[in-house]
């Protein structure tokens, strides 16, 4: 993979980030793959279609979203990302304060990245 396509994934990472922070569901629209799974840290298996639901819900209110410690690995065609993300808000009427570890599988689509698959583990919270 060239350096071109994996500076567009990290700038898709930051994307979606920012679409997490501000409720931007057109740009989570882009950046998720229609047949998206992503694993809860729960263990609980969400669909593209539950995400946007829930973020137009309005009921996701994040006020810090950073990431650290980004990984690509490059498996064919495809990008896996390992991201730990500190999170503090409100999801879904939770209070949320902690550190994230994010995996994330990114193909490529028609010269568009898209998430196909993705999981987050808790590594800690102060709640």
């Amino acid at each position: 993979m060239d350096a071109t396509h994996k500076a567009q994934v990290i700038a898709n990472e930051k994307n979606l980030l920012s679409a997490m922070k501000t409720n931007n569901v057109e740009l989570l629209d882009k950046l998720l793959h229609d047949e998206l799974l992503f694993n809860g840290p729960s263990g609980e298996t969400a669909t593209k279609a539950m995400d946007l639901k829930n973020y137009r819900s309005g009921n996701i209110n994040l006020h810090t979203v950073e990431s650290s410690d980004l990984i690509l690995s490059v498996v064919g065609d495809d990008v896996v990302v390992a991201v730990t993300v500190e999170i503090q808000g409100n999801y879904l009427g939770q209070e949320i304060n902690g550190k994230f570890r994010y995996l994330r599988v990114w193909k490529l689509f028609e010269n568009n990245w898209k998430v196909i698959a993705g999981s987050v583990v808790t590594l800690s919270t102060d709640n």
